[in-house]
């Protein structure tokens, strides 16, 4: 019996500790001057930040490689800056591979409306291969909603459908948490992401479930960073993309 009370007693020690800390008495002691966080220059008029890796400058695809079997885009680069998905040459990905980021991206429908449903402008904005925010043109064409404009496709409905009208540019601003994974492969934390259509909050740290599949329910199975993959549809899509830029975080 004396045994658990001396435990007990010890157990309790840090915590009362902890209440007995005395009260600051002066602003300077509950200031911090360290860690000092880094500079970061915005972005003017649609640039990117000073800190920001562009992976798409409008003139070339140095950055990019085929999926199917990592060479040359086949895509076509327009004279505007932009580029369009290039029907049937398959998906394309970034040479990087990424964690945790924010990644700003641009794309728009074609302004002539072709087709209804999922083949309306198809395309989408696959993170690290394997979670897509679903790129769609929804305006007067509803579809499943966990697969409209803005949602994790096959998992979380977005919280607005936030479109500018079709054929105008739409802006995505996406903040990514990498899942983690235990040494055995085993989900430790799940991914999280947070989008921004059109400056409109879409996706408020939404919890990623697993890859996602088109038929089945989502898994986790172990991965570390790996590329983003912009997708071709294959269905005459012409889904155009433009100022590519991220933000590593990790």
């Amino acid at each position: 019996m004396k045994v658990n009370i001396l435990l007990a007693a010890i157990v309790l020690i840090p915590t009362f500790a902890l209440s007995q800390e005395k009260e600051p008495t002066t602003p300077e002691a509950t200031e911090f001057y360290e860690p000092v966080p880094p500079k970061v220059i915005p972005g003017k008029n649609g640039a990117p930040p000073s800190d920001a890796l562009v992976l798409f400058n409008g003139k070339d695809f140095n950055h990019w490689v085929s999926s199917a079997d990592s060479t040359d885009v086949k895509w076509h680069l327009n004279e505007d800056g932009s580029m369009t998905v290039k029907d049937k040459t398959g998906n394309i990905q970034t040479k990087k591979n990424f964690g945790s980021m924010q990644l700003h991206i641009e794309w728009k429908s074609p302004a002539e409306v072709q087709r209804e449903g999922q083949n309306r402008a198809n395309s989408g904005v696959f993170i690290q291969q394997r979670y897509e925010i679903q790129v769609l043109d929804n305006n007067d064409n509803p579809t499943y909603t966990n697969g409209q404009v803005g949602s994790v496709y096959k998992q979380t409905v977005p919280l607005a459908m936030a479109s500018v009208p079709t054929g105008e540019w739409n802006t995505y601003d996406i903040i990514f948490h990498a899942p983690e994974f235990s040494r055995g492969g085993n989900i430790v934390q799940p991914a999280t992401v947070t989008v921004l259509h059109n400056g409109v909050l879409i996706q408020d740290h939404t919890i990623i479930e697993g890859t996602i599949k088109y038929i089945g329910w989502p898994k986790y199975e172990a991965h570390g960073k790996a590329p983003i993959v912009l997708q071709d549809h294959r269905d005459n899509s012409r889904v155009s993309y433009r100022n590519i830029w991220v933000r590593e975080l990790n």
